[in-house]
Formats: structure tokens, C-alpha cells, sequence
């Protein structure tokens, strides 16, 4: 165990280290400059197409869902617990100005998830079932040609890997302790009972984990549609309160954001020196929240009944523009303006931001945080539960679909009842090692990423890719 350890140790830190931030960065960079800043330049008609018309009830072909729908799905996949716990890790450790970092990451990142959202629902397929089915390893495989199936089949194994780990172990091993938490400080439950009150949780969760893949993406996006509105309006309402009590605070707390960001030292009194750390901090977990550059996301915008791929792409825009500008930044600001305690230059996690809530509210407010933490965790869960299965289905075939949900429906029992330890490290890795061979992807597409948005904004007539393979066929 140790062995292992180690070696993912030393993965890990090139995987979420400076080589693969500059690449991260840098790809989105560079897609940027190729779309003119399509994110910036286009940013008012992101918004008309997406939040403008998020309540327009549509009706949708069978094997497809509508794109708020698609988004939701994609958002219940980033929108987790890394928005609570990873925004106050990378602030403790960093210092405030990490924030500003994770939204410089952010502004690039929105011009990469619109890539990926546009390449996946481009080159996407319909299965047998009749389903669209698309991701990286798709637009890889379609867009880079047979040749290049290899690293569409490694994003893939890559992807099972973690599906297991950070988008159910982990996920639903926060559930439980969330629910244990609020239990045993409220005295409903003692100590002896966690252990087996854990396992009937671990039971129901993987029950209706199983009831919900089961009935595929129609039935995951009428899900989400409903659950991820709520919980990111509830968390926002919550830290709306926060920093409205505590007004007083906000302007300190802005300015020790964008003075940290390039002296930290100054707001962390000497804690945190290095300006590098609080950059290199803030883009981590700026990736890390959003996912932009892994991929994963894009498997769900792929099934979005749209009738071109750059109106799918603004959801992408939007999708960054929530997860890190929104919420991770209200997460910051309920830290920061809750006076919680923070010692700069250690760990800290989900406490802090639940520190932040009950130094306005009081104890009573922790339910509530508990069931923000329950409703953040068990979204992502959903939305890994697809990822999983487009992985697994791109490897195997359609068939291999039932057999992986229900594997991954009783990882629930586990992440229920075991001390997660190593697995959570380990999945954290292959997470991060999808993003390599989407890169690669995106980078080596950025030329049709281009041609679709010129064909976009011209008005001229769109082909979808499994179109024109017809075409050709015959």
C-alpha cells in the first residue's frame, strides 16, 4: 500500500502540478486567440441563449434531452463538494488571493468547455439504443480518424477509473458523514449507530442511483433539471445572507483578494510568501471545479437535442461562468466575510465555509449545510454515473451499459461504510490523467472548432458529423 501510495503520489503531482496547469492554461489560451475570445466577445449572447432561455419548455427528440437539461447534468457533475471544501483548501493554503487566480483560470477555461461542449456534440453518434452518445473519445476517434482510437480508448479506461472514486466513493462517503454530522452534534444519534444507520444510507443510495441511471439520460437530466436550480439557488441564498450580514467585511475581503494575488504575504502575515503558491493554488482548484480541459462534461452537452454544435458550446461558457465565478467565488466570500478562522498554510476543508455560515446564522444553520453538502454530492454523483457509462459503453459496446451501473451502484454500499483513504488519491489521479489525451484532442481540433463558429455566425447550412458519414457511406 505504501508502494502504491508513493507512485500516486509522485503521478499526482505532475498530473495536478505546474506542467499540466501551463498546458491547461495554455491550450485554453491558445484556443482563445484562435476564437478571438469568443468567450469574452460573445459573453452577452452566451447568456441570451442559455440563462435567457433556460425556462422555454421545448420538446425533444427521442434519445436526446433538451440543453438545459444537458447542462444541468454537466453541472451536476462539477458543482460538488470541491465548490465548498476545495474553494477553502485552496484559500487556506494560497491565501485569499487564490481566488483570483481560480477566475483568471476560469475566463480561460470557459473558452476550452465551449470547445469540448462544440467538438463532442459535433462528432457525436447515435447508438443502438438511439441514444446520442459523444465525449472526447468520440470527437478523438471521428474527428482525428481511426488511427487515433488509442487515445480516445485511454481517456475512456481513464475515465471508469475514476467514475469510481471521486464520482461515487468519495461522493457518497460525504453524504454520510454530512448526515452523521448534523445526527450526533444535534444528540439524535450516538456514536455505536453511525456504523449501521451508514449501511442502510449506503442501500437507499445505491437504490436510487441505480433507479436513475437505469432510466438513461432522459431520466438523469429530468433529474438534475430539478435538483441542481434548487441547490444552487439554496447555496446562494445562504451565502447571499452571509454577506449581507456581514457587509461591513466585503470590501476587506475583496481587496485582500486582488492584493493577495500578488502579495500574499501581506494578507497572510508572512504565512503564505510566495506568490506563486496562492497562482498555482487558485488554478488547481479552478481546474479542478469546473473540469474544463478534462472533458468529462462535454459527455453530457453531447446528448442535447440542438441543431448546431456552438449553441451547445454557450452552455459550456455559462457552465464555467457558475460553477467558478458564482459559486466558488460565494464560497469565498462566506469564508472570508463569516470571519471564519483560518490558519494560512494548512489544510482545511469544509469546515470553513461551515464556520463562515454558523458565525452569522448560528449552530441551527448546519442542517442546512448538511443538506447542501448531501444535495452537491449527490448530483455528482449522477452526473459520473453517465460519464461512467459513455465510458464504458465506447470501450464495450451498448451492452456493457447495465452491467457497469449496477457495478457502480453498489460502490455506493462501499463509500458508505469504508474509510475511503487511498482510493480517494488514487481517483483524484486518473481524473486528472483524462485531461492528457483530451488535450491532445481539442488542440489538434481547434482548426474545426474554428470552422464551426465561422459557420455559426455565417448562417450557412450545418451538417452534423454522423450526417455526413451517411453521406459518404453511400
Amino acid at each position: 500500500m505504501e508502494t502504491i501510495a508513493s507512485i500516486n503520489s509522485a503521478i499526482n503531482n505532475f498530473v495536478w502540478g505546474v506542467p499540466a496547469m501551463v498546458c491547461i492554461l495554455g491550450i485554453g489560451l491558445y484556443l482563445s486567440i484562435r476564437t478571438r475570445f469568443i468567450q469574452v466577445r460573445k459573453f452577452g449572447l452566451a447568456m441570451k441563449e442559455t440563462f435567457g432561455k433556460i425556462f422555454i419548455k421545448t420538446d425533444t427528440k427521442d434519445g436526446a434531452i433538451s440543453p438545459f437539461q444537458a447542462l444541468c447534468t454537466a453541472l451536476a457533475a462539477t458543482v460538488g463538494t470541491g465548490n465548498i471544501a476545495g474553494v477553502a483548501g485552496a484559500v487556506a493554503i494560497g491565501g485569499p488571493g487564490a481566488v483570483f487566480w481560480m477566475w483568471i483560470s476560469a475566463i480561460l477555461g470557459m473558452c476550452t468547455k465551449f470547445s469540448e461542449v462544440t467538438l463532442a456534440v459535433h462528432f457525436r453518434e447515435i447508438d443502438d439504443t438511439g441514444t446520442y452518445v459523444g465525449g472526447p473519445m468520440y470527437y478523438i476517434t471521428n474527428g482525428l480518424g481511426k488511427k487515433w482510437k488509442w487515445l480516445g480508448s485511454i481517456f475512456a479506461i481513464f475515465g471508469i477509473f475514476a467514475v469510481f472514486g471521486t464520482g461515487n466513493a468519495t461522493q457518497v462517503n460525504t453524504i454520510t458523514t454530512s448526515i452523521d454530522t448534523a445526527l450526533t452534534s444535534f444528540n439524535v444519534m450516538g456514536e455505536k449507530g453511525i456504523s449501521t444507520l451508514n449501511f442502510i444510507l449506503g442501500i437507499i443510495l445505491a437504490v436510487l442511483i441505480a433507479f436513475i441511471l437505469i432510466g438513461g439520460v432522459q431520466r438523469i437530466g429530468a433529474v438534475t433539471e430539478k435538483l441542481v436550480p434548487f441547490m444552487a439557488v439554496f447555496y446562494i441564498l445562504l451565502g447571499l445572507g452571509v454577506i449581507v450580514i456581514n457587509f461591513r467585511f466585503v470590501p476587506g475581503a475583496i481587496a485582500s483578494i486582488f492584493k493577495g494575488a500578488f502579495s500574499p504575504a501581506g494578507v497572510t502575515g508572512g504565512v503564505v510568501g510566495s506568490m506563486f503558491l496562492s497562482l498555482q493554488k487558485g488554478i488547481a482548484r479552478g481546474i479542478f471545479s469546473n473540469e474544463a480541459g478534462l472533458g468529462t462534461g462535454s459527455m453530457a452537452h453531447a446528448s442535447a437535442d440542438v441543431n448546431h454544435p456552438v449553441k451547445q458550446g454557450f452552455f459550456g461558457i455559462f457552465e464555467v461562468f457558475v460553477d467558478t465565478i458564482v459559486i466558488c467565488t460565494m464560497t469565498a466570500l462566506i469564508i472570508l466575510c463569516g470571519q471564519a478562522s483560518i490558519e494560512y498554510g494548512q489544510p482545511a476543508g469544509a469546515e470553513l465555509t461551515i464556520q463562515g455560515f454558523t458565525n452569522t446564522y448560528g449552530s441551527w444553520v448546519s442542517i442546512f449545510t448538511a443538506v447542501a453538502m448531501c444535495c452537491f454530492a449527490f448530483s455528482t454523483v449522477l452526473g459520473w454515473g453517465l460519464y461512467g457509462t459513455r465510458c464504458s459503453e465506447f470501450l464495450f459496446g451498448s451492452k456493457a451499459q447495465k452491467p457497469f451501473l449496477v457495478i457502480y451502484a453498489l460502490v455506493a454500499i462501499l463509500g458508505a461504510t469504508m474509510d475511503l483513504g487511498l482510493i480517494w488519491e488514487v481517483a483524484e489521479t486518473f481524473n486528472g490523467l483524462m485531461a492528457i489525451p483530451n488535450l491532445i484532442g481539442v488542440f489538434l481540433l481547434s482548426g474545426t472548432v474554428v470552422k464551426l463558429v465561422q459557420n455559426y455566425f455565417s448562417g450557412d447550412e450545418y451538417i452534423p458529423y454522423y450526417e455526413q458519414k451517411k453521406m459518404l457511406e453511400k
